[in-house]
């Protein structure tokens, strides 16, 4: 009896151990996906910054359209 609970209490500390190293394997994929997200993000960030033109608006550039 006691040795069929041992060998149990084993059978389930393997499949724990392995779905814990499956769940690690997933979470380190996805934070590799993560990051390479932020890096995309960063990137399109600062093409839309450089797109923006640098000027100033001019008080002409403010007027509503039928003036």
């Amino acid at each position: 009896m006691m040795e069929a609970r041992l060998n149990e209490l084993e059978a389930k500390l393997a499949f724990a151990e392995d779905l814990i190293e499956t769940l690690n394997q997933t979470v380190i994929r996805q934070q590799g996906q993560l990051d390479s997200l932020q890096q995309q993000m960063r990137l399109l960030h600062q093409r839309m910054q450089d797109a923006r033109p640098d000027e100033t608006p001019t008080l002409r550039d403010e007027l509503p359209p039928h003036y």
